[in-house]
């Protein structure tokens, strides 16, 4: 983008795209008054009159979708977007939320001149937080339990989110919570995790290297709890040493909300509002989500903070917004005339069932799936989770125009059918007095499609009432990871009918349905699917779409398998370090059709530390259906010198394959991918032998259904020579 140098003649220097960022920048900055900087740094900036730059509310939410802010297409919570293991549609997703946010930010503008909180395209998406605990409430809100799943979809929506133009960003991404943050929930404010240096550089802190590194985000969400006695907005160590020092970062750091006044209302490592606004700014926090930065003046007053240190945060602010356009006239800016038509069009509502298709997840079929249409003249669908549109949305959502319950994608979809109703129970509660009717309507129709689960009722954010009816609100954490109990009795009852019954789950995050597994032929996981989830159902259940999603969390079988919950060790957690049984792995999902694979190839053989290793195999489409397959690729260090996972991904694709069609695929693994952390600090690649798994499921990881639809081949290969240097990382001396 070049403007005349004409064209500026009659604007300040900081109001010329022509002149370098830094320069324009410097120009704004030096034009503020010392309370006028400090207003803002907090997340509601007001107006300058007298320089033309308007009031900015730098809150808004996109998680997996335009936040808060009225009609805007839906789509799965995140935790289903992960499912889908498709790392070209998480990017397609991040475009068309950026392109509705554009829409909605200039059209609110143009019509009241004023950016409202949830208007702004600054978005505090995604969280990336490793989803190690299936109790925590905002587990539903990750990409799940892996860190390079949750890297490369991670990087995938911050570049999607943040285009592509080389001069103006369409929106900026806010990779959250940094860092060492997974619950629980109650304890947020006032917690300190702590980790090993192992754990923290591979598995808390990879996906925010990888979406500031390689993702190019502009900004980064600080987490509540303290990390190793220092809170995570006013850390040295996180926000300094690490992200800015070792990854480089250029771009501004938010506090969560209310963030700053935990530092010293509950963390208590300083004792004044003061101290806390001067120790966040002076480790690296530029923009406040609350009101507690009203307080630098005072902190200058005292001498505990200098003016040339607010400038820089400042300096930050007003960057990220020059590089957003702010200020350039909007015939100049590309993005400024994003038509508000393309909020909730036809293509984006089909982008929506498209990511609800991909991302359902067949757990366990025993022959009843897909639905014979023709053998069904009457369908009953029960549940307390079969016609409530709100659960469709998880939280951080906005509004559909047009959402579709399975209830009513069942109705439209099956034509030749009855299709009959109960809602049997409620999410939680006692009350049976709904049993009798759904067991009659169980009893006399030829399948039953039970849709039980979770709601924001059960699982979310601490006092969230988002998503919840009634005035009341979320649980937050669960302390128990199965069925509630009145659903189970509702199921077991339902069951004890003899009619066929189709078992789905809509939650947010892993149900431990063991009974259902040993009695009920067909067991779906449907997440929080968004607008369009109950069409996806609907052609998932009469086989109109062949399932594909696969697990990006593992399915236990209680919660006596998992370590407790203030533990932020990773030993005994998540497929890399659970040595148990699941009920369903990580990576678990059946198909329609049966995948074979073949002719692994590891070239080389014999590598040097250092050198990358190429994986190829050959993925087969065995049985009669097109449909999709999620390769995966696993590696396991067998002669590492210091403790390491039992396995990790280290790569992934999703394919679409006719009958009979094979199509080769082929990894490569990176230095960095084979590195081990050394009690030193310092990574490296050790000679030893290293073995690969290629296949749509973990090979070995047993659990309740070993996904017999789909195969793994394995192979290995040995790394020679001297021990090779990834990097050093070092938290202390």
């Amino acid at each position: 983008m070049t403007t005349p140098a004409t064209a500026s003649t009659d604007r300040l220097p900081f109001q010329d795209p022509v002149r370098p960022i830094n320069e324009r920048v410097k120009d704004l900055v030096g034009r503020l008054t010392l309370d006028e900087k400090i207003e803002q740094m907090l997340y509601t900036a007001p107006a300058i009159e007298r320089l033309g730059i308007p009031a900015y509310n730098w809150w808004n939410e996109a998680l997996h979708g335009v936040g808060r802010a009225g009609i805007a297409t839906v789509f799965p919570q995140a935790i289903g977007l992960a499912a889908t293991w498709n790392v070209d549609l998480i990017s397609q997703i991040a475009n068309v939320i950026a392109d509705e946010g554009r829409a909605k930010f200039h059209d609110t503008l143009r019509r009241t001149g004023e950016t409202p909180q949830y208007h702004g395209i600054t978005y505090w998406s995604p969280n990336i937080n490793i989803f190690r605990d299936p109790r925590w409430g905002r587990g539903q809100e990750t990409y799940g339990e892996d860190p390079y799943l949750t890297a490369r979809l991670g990087v995938a929506f911050v570049r999607g989110l943040q285009g592509d133009d080389p001069q103006t960003f369409k929106t900026i991404a806010t990779p959250k919570h940094y860092a060492v943050h997974s619950g629980p929930e109650p304890d947020r404010h006032h917690f300190n995790a702590d980790c090993s240096d192992r754990d923290l550089r591979e598995t808390y802190l990879a996906a925010f290297k990888a979406t500031v590194v390689e993702g190019g985000a502009w900004s980064v969400m600080g987490a509540y709890n303290r990390f190793r006695g220092e809170p995570c907005c006013a850390s040295p160590l996180l926000l300094q040493t690490i992200l800015r020092d070792q990854w480089g970062f250029k771009g501004y750091i938010v506090s969560d909300c209310g963030a700053i006044e935990d530092i010293h209302l509950h963390h208590k490592v300083v004792e004044t509002a003061e101290e806390a606004a001067a120790l966040a700014v002076h480790t690296g926090c530029d923009l406040c989500c609350g009101g507690a930065y009203a307080a630098l003046k005072g902190a200058v007053e005292q001498g505990l903070i200098d003016e040339a240190t607010i400038d820089e945060s400042v300096g930050r602010l007003f960057e990220a917004r020059i590089r957003l356009g702010m200020f350039d006239p909007p015939e100049e800016v590309p993005y400024a005339n994003t038509p508000i038509e393309v909020v909730d069009s036809p293509a984006h509502r089909a982008l929506a069932l498209q990511a609800a298709r991909e991302s359902i997840v067949l757990l366990k079929n025993d022959g009843l799936l897909p639905l014979d249409e023709a053998q069904i003249k009457r369908l009953a669908v029960i549940g307390p989770n079969a016609d409530d549109a709100e659960v469709l949305l998880g939280n951080y959502n906005g509004t559909p125009s047009d959402p579709i319950t399975p209830l009513r994608g069942l109705r439209e979809r099956a034509t030749n059918a009855e299709v009959v109703y109960a809602r049997g129970c409620g999410i939680l509660g006692d009350d049976r007095s709904g049993f009798d009717e759904a067991v009659r309507l169980a009893s006399e129709s030829d399948v039953a499609v039970l849709v039980l689960g979770l709601s924001q009722l059960i699982e979310g954010e601490e006092g969230q009432e988002e998503g919840v009816s009634g005035g009341q609100r979320t649980l937050g954490d669960r302390t128990r990871i199965d069925l509630p109990p009145t659903q189970q009795a509702l199921l077991e009852a339902v069951h004890a009918t003899g009619t066929p019954v189709v078992l789905v789950i809509l939650s947010g995050s892993a149900v431990a349905v063991n009974w259902a597994h040993e009695h009920v032929p067909a067991i779906i996981q449907a997440w929080y699917p968004g607008q369009a989830g109950g069409t996806a159902l609907a052609e998932v259940l009469f086989g109109d779409v062949n399932p594909a999603g696969r697990l990006p969390v593992t399915i236990y079988r209680s919660v006596d398998q998992l370590p407790p919950f203030t533990d932020y060790s990773m030993a005994g957690r998540t497929y890399r370090y659970f040595t148990g049984e699941p009920l369903y792995a990580f990576g678990h999902g059946l198909s329609y059709t049966r995948f074979e694979y073949s002719e692994l190839m590891i070239t080389p053989g014999e590598a040097s530390a250092g050198q990358p290793v190429s994986i190829t195999a050959t993925v087969t489409n065995a049985g009669e259906r097109e449909g999709d397959e999620v390769v995966q690729l696993y590696v396991t260090d067998r002669e590492a010198s210091v403790p390491v996972p039992v396995r990790q991904l280290g790569g992934f694709l999703r394919v679409h394959l006719r009958p009979g069609e094979s199509r080769t695929i082929t990894f490569t693994l990176a230095p960095d991918q084979l590195a081990v952390f050394l009690d030193d600090g310092r990574r490296v690649v050790e000679p030893g032998v290293f073995e690969v798994a290629v296949g749509g499921k973990q090979p070995g990881a047993g659990g309740g259904a070993d996904a017999p639809t789909t195969s793994v081949v394995t192979g290995q290969f040995t790394v020679t020579g001297e021990p090779f240097l990834v990097e050093t990382f070092r938290t202390h001396d």
